[in-house]
């Protein structure tokens, strides 16, 4: 679809997400063909990778998240680093004008974590149409958009120029903890989560993807809501509020106060909300994006066990950004071990 004179690259009629994966050695490291055994016997073929997740083809499991990626060409810098060993990438968070974003400081490293409080900081959701996605290959990967806002009015304007743009899908952040407006006070009530969701679905026809808070009372009963309002998927969780103090000055770290508390240490807190939501996103076939402090396949696995369909991975990146390999190659090594032809047998 071009735009503003602009061609758009989009995979060829062929590129399908099993062409994807057999192009990517790195990738399928673990999943080479096993006609025979050592003693002749037939051998059951490796375990795909690849998934359907609100009807868009995923080469992997993985999805890259919003935050930590950019605009979707951060990491491309890095020898070794592939936007097609992921199944899609999240951009970053995205607003009807240009935002500055927080005071610094807005990173702050804590024991097994990272707290973040950017502020949202973007150029605008014009110009993200206009200058950022005409330079994304999405032959590569499926590229999803993030809407965030803070009002309702701002949510639609977003999600409405982001409906006239060849971007796969749209995650609705309805759950950011670290601006002081919008966000985190729609995503911790139901009622708000499901009136953003609502008036997102009336200017869309693609798909929408509703990033649900974990600070909040009753994770299942703002799920059934969005789900109700016409979310297609979920991303569960976002960040945990926390706050560091420096004691030599006795003042917050982050210019915020607060932020969003990622990394291993959120990880049982996002298992436990993910087997929760599953339990109210199951019987609606609403697929959901497991994530919060993944850093290694067993990680992944055991979301997709608690009933996740896609992994996201974030603050893993920031020390090792070739992780995404390596946690492709342990699932599928989990499958092939254990006779599994598809990453979604491990949710049955």
């Amino acid at each position: 679809m071009p735009v503003d004179g602009q061609q758009y690259r989009r995979s060829p009629p062929d590129s399908v997400p099993g062409k994807q994966l057999r192009d990517n050695y790195v990738m399928n490291a673990a999943l080479e063909p096993r006609a025979h055994g050592a003693s002749g016997a037939w051998m059951p073929p490796p375990a795909s990778l690849a998934l359907k997740f609100c009807g868009m083809d995923f080469a992997s499991p993985i999805v890259l998240l919003s935050g930590c990626v950019g605009f979707g060409e951060e990491y491309t810098r890095v020898a070794g680093f592939s936007n097609r060993d992921v199944g899609a990438i999240c951009l970053k968070g995205t607003t009807g004008k240009a935002r500055l974003g927080n005071k610094p400081h807005r990173v702050y490293e804590t024991a097994n974590g990272m707290l973040n409080a950017i502020g949202l900081q973007n150029p605008g959701v014009d110009h993200v149409v206009r200058h950022i996605l005409p330079t994304l290959d999405f032959s590569e990967t499926r590229f999803i958009a993030n809407a965030s806002g803070s009002t309702i009015e701002e949510y639609i304007e977003v999600v409405a120029r982001f409906d006239d743009s060849p971007i796969d899908a749209i995650e609705i952040n309805i759950s950011c903890p670290n601006v002081k407006e919008g966000g985190v006070q729609f995503g911790n009530s139901p009622e708000m989560s499901a009136r953003v969701v609502a008036a997102c679905r009336k200017v869309t026809k693609k798909p929408l993807i509703t990033k649900l808070s974990p600070n909040q009372t009753d994770i299942q009963e703002n799920a059934r809501r969005v789900i109700e309002a016409g979310t297609d998927g979920l991303a569960v969780i976002n960040t945990v509020m926390g706050m560091a103090i420096d004691s030599r000055t006795g003042t917050p770290v982050l210019g915020n106060r607060q932020g969003g508390l990622s990394g291993p240490a959120i990880k049982p807190i996002a298992l436990l909300k993910v087997a929760q939501v599953s339990e109210v996103a199951r019987a609606h076939r609403i697929p959901i994006i497991g994530q919060g402090g993944i850093t290694t396949a067993t990680d992944a696995i055991e979301f997709l066990i608690a009933g996740a369909t896609a992994v996201g991975v974030g603050t893993a990146l920031f020390y090792d950004p070739l992780v995404c390999p390596k946690i492709n190659r342990g699932i599928a090594e989990f499958l092939n071990q254990r006779g599994h032809a598809s990453v979604a047998a491990l949710g049955s």
